[in-house]
């Protein structure tokens, strides 16, 4: 007896978090990752590349995201019980290959590379579990200038891109900076990943947002609550007012800032950040609230530090371009002195149709002990990574011309009318490639319709035709060429269109064999994808 079971059918479905890609999807992805290596590659940096798979140690434990196994980072156990890891950003792999290679590479050693990377986080919107990034860095450079230059470096990115000046902006400040802020109320070691956490979150909850992480906690819309920090209301209230300069001169003498303060902060237009105005905001506050201690030396030492690079910044005319912003933190635990951020400041229509701000696309900043952690000893590093789909998604919003022109036209199809005849299709084929054309024979089995519409599927300029009439044809071999383009336009055309019979004997028309690639390039230069006239030997 036969077992007549059917095998159940596997459910053709991605898991959330990932996404496919189709070809225009990756020619707009090139386009543009080639305009950021070209800037890339003018300051200076050389290509590397490290593999997708590190031993889980050498990646580290860095991820903001706590909530996932693995602490949001997709590992698994080699034949030898080694645990291994997909890596979770471009960083952490390069510190493992300059600490491995530190003695025959350059120092410093400026290096780019783009690449997928892994999360294994919660996927929501804008929120994918592979993402592609593209990185520059400094290793072994201590200077601010180094980070002064990867700001300049993503301005450039950005420009280059075709985003308009007042368009973006590149936000600047420093993690010894907000050392210094969490050590003037004390803050508690065990306290200040959540407070570094909860000042992230401030473009999209705002002042009041991170008063309440600050606090107790925040129920957000969905109904899910986070746990506060825990902040007493001095050292929440200073928190706040260093992300404000404007709101920290107010003072208040008992309980938080209220709701509407805070709200009437954000509407207000904050002026240019000034270093000595927030010093002088600071001291102030340490005099009223905290029994007038001095300023931390890591604030100090974190604002010496920007002075620094503003100054650079400004001496080559980018101050208008990258700018100092106190609500700057980056999620990653492993940087030790100026962070940035790429933010676009356009806005774009929302889910719910209403416009928002596209925000962020990019950001870095210097990494002083990453790769201390395979030499034992201090090396200077910092970098600037752009995320590769969020900033594509960007540019297809506001029409961007690289992406447009990215998408490349369809191969000419040559069909295959007469199965018995496949080795003079193929010939055809053959004569188009070595000239250096795309081209494709039909290998389906439908007629000619369905090749036809096969070929307007595949995007195609142009369709190659031959049948026994063109084989037998008096005076040699011909070959009908279809101008798709063409053809589309005289579907919509009115025979009474004065041009009509023209456009239709440039829409079809017959030619010898012989000149099949001549006439081939006049149907693709009419639409704009001629290829080079001596590519690959350009032989009939």
């Amino acid at each position: 007896m036969t077992d007549t079971k059917e095998t159940p059918r596997v459910r053709a479905a991605l898991p959330r978090g990932l996404v496919d890609r189709d070809a225009a999807d990756i020619a707009a992805a090139e386009a543009m990752t080639a305009k950021i290596r070209a800037v890339y590659e003018r300051y200076g940096f050389e290509a590397v590349e490290t593999p997708f798979i590190e031993f889980t140690d050498a990646l580290g434990k860095f991820l903001p995201d706590q909530d996932r196994p693995n602490e949001g980072v997709f590992s698994f156990q080699d034949d030898d019980e080694q645990w291994l890891s997909l890596r979770y950003d471009l960083t952490a792999p390069l510190a493992r290959y300059v600490a491995e290679n530190y003695e025959r590479l350059p120092k410093p050693y400026r290096s780019y590379r783009a690449g997928w990377v892994f999360r294994n986080e919660k996927p929501g919107p804008g929120r994918f579990r592979q993402f592609m990034q593209f990185d520059a860095d400094t290793v072994g450079a201590a200077s601010p200038a180094a980070d002064a230059e990867m700001c300049m470096m993503a301005a450039d990115c950005l420009e280059a891109l075709g985003i308009k000046r007042g368009d973006y902006v590149i936000k600047v400040w420093n993690r010894r900076a907000l050392d210094g802020v969490m050590d003037a109320p004390g803050i508690p070691p065990e306290t200040r990943l959540a407070v570094l956490r909860s000042v992230d979150k401030r473009d999209r909850l705002g002042l009041f947002g991170v008063q309440e992480l600050l606090h107790e906690g925040r129920r957000d819309e969905s109904g899910d609550y986070t746990k506060g920090a825990g902040l007493p209301a001095a050292a929440n209230n200073f928190v706040i007012g260093t992300l404000s300069p404007s709101l920290g001169v107010q003072y208040i003498s008992s309980g938080l800032y209220p709701r509407a303060t805070l709200e009437a902060a954000e509407r207000a237009q904050e002026p240019p950040f000034n270093f000595q105005n927030f010093r002088d905001m600071v001291t102030a506050r340490l005099a009223t609230d905290f029994n007038g201690i001095p300023l931390p030396p890591a604030l100090e030492a974190g604002l010496n530090d920007l002075e620094q690079m503003h100054l650079l910044i400004s001496s080559v005319g980018y101050e208008d371009r990258v700018k100092i912003d106190p609500s700057v933190v980056r999620g990653l635990e492993y940087y030790t002195g100026p962070v940035f951020e790429a933010e676009l400041t356009f806005e774009t229509p929302g889910e719910d149709g209403k416009p928002v701000r596209f925000g962020s696309v990019g950001g870095g900043g210097r990494y002083d002990g990453l790769v201390a952690r395979f030499r034992g000893e201090a090396v200077p590093a910092t970098g600037f990574s752009i995320g590769v789909s969020r900033l594509l998604a960007a540019l297809r919003a506001i029409n961007s011309p690289i992406v447009a022109s990215a998408a490349k036209p369809g191969p000419v199809v040559v069909a295959a009318l007469d199965r018995d005849h496949m080795a003079d299709y193929q010939r055809l084929v053959t004569s188009l490639r070595g000239a250096g054309i795309a081209a494709e024979l039909y290998l389906g089995d439908g007629k000619m319709n369905a090749q036809l519409k096969y070929a307007d599927k595949r995007a195609s300029l142009c369709a190659v035709i031959q049948g026994s009439n063109e084989r037998e044809a008096k005076g040699g071999r011909q070959v009908v060429i279809r101008d798709l383009r063409l053809g589309a336009e005289l579907a919509k055309a009115s025979k009474d269109r004065a041009d009509y019979l023209e456009l239709r004997q440039r829409a079809q028309f017959a030619a010898p064999e012989t000149e099949l690639v001549a006439r081939v390039r006049e149907v693709l230069a009419r639409g704009g994808s001629e290829p080079p006239a001596g590519a690959a030997g350009a032989r009939n």
